[in-house]
């Protein structure tokens, strides 16, 4: 029997194409299951200096919010469906979607980001969720 915290499927995103098919799949099997489906973004950074101030390390750089809202607006339009979550989450990618992996029935990915070398079959973040989730995983092909 699955807890009910494991009741959602959990998507990673981060405003390109690839994350947003992503979010389009996951959205269409948590109607299926008829379960929540929660979307993750994340952010990370050391303290980094412009000018002559520090930028707050614990704080998303500036716009990460808006690709957030963006990416959820391109894939759902105006109306985000009551099942769906937006989270912007600090750490990085791969580490944290494994860890949040624990409480999904799925993990659903793009096959590739904005990161990555050219011409690999799948990114870094995907090779590290297929690797070491704890829950199934889908990673779309866009």
């Amino acid at each position: 029997m699955v807890a009910p915290s494991q009741q959602r499927i959990l998507v990673g995103i981060d405003g390109s194409d690839s994350s947003k098919e992503a979010l389009r799949t996951a959205d269409r099997i948590a109607r299926a299951l008829d379960v929540p489906l929660t979307a993750v973004m994340f952010w990370q950074g050391p303290p980094v200096y412009e000018g002559w101030e520090t930028v707050d390390p614990d704080k998303p750089p500036a716009g990460t919010e808006d690709v957030l809202r963006a990416t959820v607006a391109d894939v759902f339009g105006a109306e985000v469906p009551a099942h769906v979550r937006a989270e912007l989450v600090h750490g990085r990618a791969a580490a944290r979607l494994v860890e949040e992996s624990e409480n999904a029935l799925m993990l659903v990915l793009g096959r590739r980001g904005h990161g990555g070398m050219r011409g690999s079959a799948l990114g870094s973040v995907s090779n590290a969720c297929i690797a070491h989730a704890h829950c199934p995983v889908l990673v779309v092909r866009h």
